[in-house]
């Protein structure tokens, strides 16, 4: 799914009296507000979703695949997202529906 995909589900979920371009506002607002939380290391908890976390990695050793010499990998932030129990769910049905 694109964003493009993204907004048009908005616009038919919401109805008539709203354009795609009002529902692309919309989804962008969203999506930066994540960014935004995400930067200054908040979490964001969308219940029945899941949460957006940033997670700390720690400093670790990796080998170069070319030359196969040990190299350190600094430690930093990345961003981590957990779903719920209900999405996590929904998405098994899927393995269901496969057999």
């Amino acid at each position: 799914m694109t964003k493009a995909d993204l907004v048009e589900q908005v616009t038919d979920a919401i109805g008539p009296g709203i354009t795609k371009k009002d529902s692309a506002m919309v989804v962008d607002g969203f999506l930066n507000a994540v960014k935004l939380a995400l930067s200054k290391g908040d979490n964001i908890e969308i219940r029945g979703f899941g949460t957006f976390k940033v997670r700390k990695r720690k400093t670790r050793m990796a080998r170069n695949p070319r030359t196969g010499d040990p190299v350190e990998v600094p430690s930093r932030s990345v961003p981590v997202f957990k779903p719920s129990r209900h999405l996590r769910a929904r998405v098994a049905q899927l393995d269901e529906l496969a057999d």
